[in-house]
């Protein structure tokens, strides 16, 4: 297995993270758009809204990403991110690169102190799910997820 290095991306990173995004949204059905990509991103980093986690390779390769959104429980009255954008390359794919990816978001919650981490995935995306429940994830049986399309003509997210 190759090591992978992960650290919070910067807006240094936009021309490779905007690589890998647009292939993330291509993988969800969605047509390729990196101008698109890019003003999004630029957006949540200039922000600040969005913590982005960078996987490379040894060479110093792009090989992944995790974007993670803050938000809050009120039940339990606390922080919680939401893991909402999990990418690894088609070339860095069964190499260890989507858990070394969630070990980083992992630790990045304990040192924020947060509650907890939340993701949510494609029914049919078992790839992901069973990586999720090896790396110690647990699936929500009790609340349901629900959507509602404020601009019907678009997919959902």
């Amino acid at each position: 297995m190759t090591e992978f290095r992960v650290r919070k991306a910067t807006l240094d990173d936009l021309s490779v993270l905007v690589q890998l995004f647009d292939a993330y949204r291509v993988f969800y059905e969605q047509a390729s758009d990196p101008a698109r990509a890019k003003e999004f991103l630029q957006q949540r980093l200039h922000g600040q809204d969005s913590v982005i986690l960078l996987a490379e390779d040894a060479s110093g390769q792009a090989a992944g990403f995790v974007q993670m959104f803050p938000s809050f429980s009120s039940v339990s009255a606390a922080r919680i991110w939401i893991l909402n954008d999990l990418f690894v390359s088609p070339t860095h794919r069964k190499r260890g690169v989507g858990r070394a990816l969630l070990g980083a978001a992992e630790q990045f919650g304990l040192d924020d102190g947060a509650h907890c981490l939340k993701l949510e995935t494609h029914r049919t995306n078992t790839v992901a799910q069973a990586l999720y429940v090896e790396q110690g994830w647990e699936e929500d049986r009790e609340f349901c997820t629900y959507y509602f399309p404020l601009h019907p003509s678009e997919a959902q997210p």
